[in-house]
């Protein structure tokens, strides 16, 4: 929950319109005091607005849309020899 002076509200009524589209709640306070709460109208189906608040938060990046080819490949499987699990164990029934 998000809590913004009237002043904030007044100049940032736009940054929390797009929190409350984006499922938070901004309660309004005048000198400390609770007057108002904001929340949104809509069914809380507004994914756009959920991602648009993720990326402003730095938690998301929007993709180009092309996928990188090396991703998308299985990984290489290992030449001979054993495998990590396998040289871990090892390495600690030597180790006193």
């Amino acid at each position: 929950m998000r809590v913004a002076s009237i002043t904030e509200a007044k100049n940032g009524l736009s940054a929390l319109l797009d929190l409350v589209r984006a499922g938070e709640t901004v309660v309004i306070v005048d000198r400390g005091r609770p007057v108002a709460r904001l929340v949104s109208a809509a069914d809380g189906s507004d994914a756009a607005g959920r991602l648009a608040r993720l990326e402003r938060l730095g938690l998301v990046r929007r993709g180009t849309g092309q996928a990188v080819p090396e991703l998308l490949q299985p990984p290489p499987e290992a030449e001979g020899g054993t495998g990590a699990l396998e040289a871990l164990l090892d390495e600690r029934r030597v180790s006193p």
